[in-house]
């Protein structure tokens, strides 16, 4: 018997997840519960970690696992049960696993109505977190089905997850736009002019589609739609079954720029309210993301995890607590102001002194020094951090509260990870270069999108003195390009045990390296 390799688990896993089911489609009375979405891990820690699945009827989740891809001396877990209530999503928190050490996992449901009636299992891989040094691997990025491109056969599909997937990373870090909700998926996209949108070969582009992917979700079975049409695509399924993930969420799992007293003025909803929507939308997330409830804190999404000694990863929440679009200069901190909030602020304060670990990554789900302007009420505001040149002002008050206590407390070793603009580059802070100067020096790299139309890049704004030292777009880079143009973009942090040192990369659609920053830790 031999440990499963990644590599052995890439060929075991791929096999075992072609041909799901379409979601919503449910099989004749008397055959096996189907699988179509595959399975997926998450929230690892040294002893466990969340398994996620789903089936297409009433059932039971059973999780086995075991240290062999023969899965000799395998552990058998029973798991939950799969209603109606939950779209028939299951996940398990699986205890008493290896510290630090590579399982494979299978996942089948049985039949709450016919215990003879099983699907068949479907085969996951995942390493739980080392409380000692070891080298670490992450890669990372957002925006998943956006703009309207969906998944093209005859492109490929969302080739850049097995791109992703053959970094072989311990974990992934999902920086939010998992989906798109508010951008409906038609069959045949057309440019500007109505023409059908070309593939390099001469083909059209054309989209799977489903129902639940014909209108902007407002419905808690639409959103579950949403999350079931990504697990189409065979690329999905796979990397989901070899890399765990810490997933976050950002505004279009709800609808573009939401805040949680947005009114829409868009006529396609009749739902209006954004609070209500994004209710709907986080019951959705939370069924289909592998994520560890928080037991006083259940809608909670900002969280932490170690890996070791080397590395802490602080997962931020930019979303459910910030105040309204504004134009964003308000002199003094309120509730208008607010962005993380303050007990998620005093959270990562508290989170970031307690660390011990070598290095502190922060993964958030909209860059700092970047403008992302917004139009609501028929006025120009801004959706993200910053609103121009010039000192903190609005959202920035609560980054600079942020900043200056990680200098003041001598928190070192502090890089930021993010998605959400359409492009990848590589942020410098410097107080010499800033408006706001009470910080220390650090880096921002941003990656994405994963899947979606290519953007940017976006103005830089001089407060926090960011400077770019690489983005990704070549030069006359139109708006929403097709991922056929190969402009989707995703990023690599690896940490070595020896010499601590964190090499971050940011990789095109097929894996191509294309810029590496190498840091030393202080």
């Amino acid at each position: 018997m031999s440990r499963l390799t990644r590599r052995e688990f890439a060929a075991l896993g791929g096999s075992a997840l072609l041909g799901g089911l379409a979601p919503g489609v449910l099989r004749a009375a008397g055959s096996r519960p189907e699988m179509p979405g595959g399975v997926a891990s998450g929230d690892v820690l040294p002893d466990r970690a969340i398994i996620w699945s789903v089936t297409d009827r009433p059932s039971r989740m059973w999780v086995q696992w075991a240290k062999t891809d023969r899965f000799h001396d395998a552990v058998t877990v029973r798991g939950p049960v799969a209603l109606e209530s939950s779209g028939f999503t299951a996940k398990l928190d699986l205890g008493g696993l290896p510290i630090g050490d590579t399982i494979a996992y299978r996942v089948w449901f049985e039949d709450l109505t016919d215990s003879k009636s099983k699907s068949e299992p479907v085969v996951g891989r995942l390493r739980t977190a080392s409380i000692q040094p070891r080298a670490v691997k992450i890669v990372w990025g957002g925006d998943v089905a956006g703009q309207g491109w969906g998944i093209c056969d005859a492109d490929g599909g969302m080739s850049i997850f097995s791109a992703m997937r053959a970094c072989e990373p311990d974990f992934f870090i999902h920086s939010g736009d998992t989906i798109y909700a508010d951008n409906p998926i038609v069959a045949q996209p057309t440019d500007a002019d109505g023409k059908p949108i070309l593939l390099p070969n001469g083909q059209p582009w054309r989209n799977r589609t489903t129902p639940e992917k014909a209108k902007v979700a407002e419905t808690i079975a639409e959103f579950r739609g949403n999350y079931a049409y990504n697990l189409l695509d065979s690329h999905v399924r796979a990397f989901n079954a070899a890399v765990p993930q810490l997933v976050q969420w950002d505004d279009h799992e709800t609808v573009n720029n939401w805040f949680p007293e947005r009114m829409l003025e868009d006529p396609r909803y009749t739902v209006k309210h954004c609070s209500l929507l994004a209710a709907r939308a986080a019951q959705a997330f939370r069924e289909y993301q592998p994520i560890r409830p928080q037991l006083f804190a259940p809608e909670r999404i900002y969280r932490h995890f170690d890996f070791g000694a080397l590395l802490r990863v602080v997962l931020l929440d930019m979303r459910s607590d910030r105040g309204p679009n504004t134009a964003n200069r308000q002199s003094t901190s309120s509730a208008e102001t607010a962005l993380l909030g303050r007990e998620q602020i005093d959270w990562i304060k508290r989170t970031l002194k307690l660390s011990r670990a070598t290095w502190n990554v922060i993964a958030s789900d909209m860059p700092i020094g970047l403008m992302i302007g917004d139009q609501y009420q028929g006025k120009t505001v801004y959706e993200a951090v910053s609103n121009g040149d010039g000192p903190a002002l609005g959202r920035e008050l609560e980054i600079a509260e942020l900043l200056q206590f990680i200098h003041e407390q001598n928190i070192r070793n502090v890089v930021w990870v993010t998605a959400d603009v359409h492009y990848a580059a590589a942020h410098h802070y410097h107080p010499d270069r800033a408006q706001f100067r009470k910080f220390s020096p650090f880096w921002e790299f941003v990656a994405g999108p994963l899947h979606s139309g290519t953007f940017g890049p976006a103005a830089l704004d001089n407060t926090f003195g960011p400077e770019v030292r690489f983005h990704s777009l070549p030069p006359g880079t139109k708006p929403n390009r097709p991922p056929s143009e190969g402009l989707q973009f995703f990023g690599s942090v690896e940490i070595d045990p020896a010499s601590k040192q964190l090499t971050v990369r940011l990789h095109n659609r097929t894996g191509k390296v294309l810029h590496t920053q190498e840091l030393l830790p202080s």
